[in-house]
């Protein structure tokens, strides 16, 4: 490949052209597709906690458009990945750095033209080296062990701005890393529920927008906090279609 420096637009463009072999062509390395990563209803499944059938006419459930993956994040074939991005939009620590290594200089360069990003909102740009077709780019609160109501609207805002963009470009995979725990010093575990609640919730009132909503964990610790608290939010026994937690919220 010519290591002439790329135009963003041209190559953005190039790439979401392609087809899906034509794509993989070029991927770096190697790359998990979606159909390998399961459901959170058959994980249950296979646990033996859910139903040996499918049901005609059964209440819709959350858990079979959620995942629990973990992972490296960069190497999800998705519509889309979160970035945990900083307030630059231009890199970082973390899964920051590792999304902008691996997806290649294109993506500073489209990031260098959205004048950054505040607190809770989100913006999207391609993948360009990434197996995602886009990064959805987000900045978390920063806590430091205080987490008042202000960090968690924050943080909240986070997914709920991201899976807004998920809806207004028509994407129907997206997977999500765990945002603010990192240097930004948000506690795992109410973040775990802050992101599982409002995932959920979105769910609920979008089940045709999407297919797939992956949480991507790297550390062993928030896999088993996720582990835990996805049972408890989307067991079977908790997770049929109930629109009770979201009466008087307003709408996507």
């Amino acid at each position: 490949m010519s290591k002439k420096k790329k135009d963003w637009r041209t190559e953005k463009e190039r790439l979401l052209k392609m087809g899906l072999d034509e794509r993989r062509k070029e991927y770096r390395g190697n790359f998990t597709s979606l159909d390998k990563i399961p459901t959170w209803r058959k994980n249950e499944k296979t646990a033996g906690k859910g139903d040996d059938e499918e049901k005609k006419g059964q209440p819709f459930c959350p858990s079979e458009k959620v995942s629990l993956h973990k992972g490296d994040i960069t190497i999800l074939e998705v519509d889309a990945i979160v970035n945990a991005a900083n307030s630059s939009l231009l890199g970082g620590g973390g899964v920051d750095g590792c999304i902008h290594r691996a997806a290649g200089p294109c993506l500073y360069e489209e990031c260098h033209t959205l004048n950054g990003c505040v607190t809770g909102k989100a913006k999207i740009t391609g993948g360009y080296d990434l197996p995602a077709k886009y990064v959805i780019h987000t900045v978390g609160p920063i806590a430091r062990g205080l987490v008042g109501s202000s960090q968690r609207e924050d943080l909240e805002a986070c997914y709920k701005n991201s899976l807004q963009l998920v809806k207004d470009n028509g994407l129907r995979s997206v997977a999500f890393p765990c945002i603010s725990t990192g240097i930004y010093g948000f506690p795992n575990e109410p973040a775990a529920e802050i992101a599982l609640r409002t995932v959920k919730s979105w769910v609920r009132r979008n089940r045709d927008e999407v297919d797939r909503v992956i949480f991507c964990v790297f550390l062993e610790t928030d896999y088993k906090i996720y582990k835990e608290k996805m049972a408890e939010f989307f067991s079977q026994d908790n997770d049929v279609d109930d629109d009770s937690d979201t009466q008087g919220e307003e709408g996507e």
